[in-house]
C-alpha cells in the first residue's frame, strides 16, 4: 500500500514540477482551450515546447485532445482539475508563509 501512494505522489510531483506545465494547465482552466490561445497566454514559451508538454499532458491524461470541425481543443481532465486545485493550494501556501522572504 504504502508504495502505491508514494508512487502517485511522485507522478504528481513530477507533472508539477515540470517546466511550464503549471502555468499551461492554469491556461486551460481559465478558459484558453486552443493552441494559439495557450500559447499567447504563457510570455516566452515556444512552440516546441507548448507541443512538448501537450503531448506530455494528453498522454499523462491530465487534459483532453479533441478534434471538433478541423479545430483543436484542449481541456482537463477531473485529474487535471485536481492538479490545478493543487498548484493553486500550494501558490496560496507561498503568498501566506513566504512572501516577506521575498522582500529582503
Amino acid at each position: 500500500m504504502k508504495s502505491k501512494v508514494s508512487n502517485g505522489f511522485q507522478i504528481i510531483q513530477d507533472l508539477i514540477k515540470l517546466r511550464w506545465v503549471p502555468e499551461i494547465l492554469k491556461s486551460i482552466q481559465l478558459g484558453n482551450q486552443h493552441y494559439s490561445e495557450i500559447l499567447k497566454s504563457i510570455p516566452y514559451m515556444s512552440h516546441t515546447e507548448l507541443n512538448r508538454k501537450l503531448a506530455i499532458l494528453v498522454e499523462k491524461n491530465v487534459i483532453e485532445k479533441t478534434v471538433k470541425d478541423k479545430t483543436i481543443y484542449y481541456s482537463l481532465l477531473s485529474f487535471g482539475k485536481d492538479l490545478v486545485h493543487i498548484i493553486r493550494h500550494l501558490e496560496d501556501l507561498e503568498e501566506k508563509y513566504f512572501q516577506a522572504f521575498k522582500m529582503h
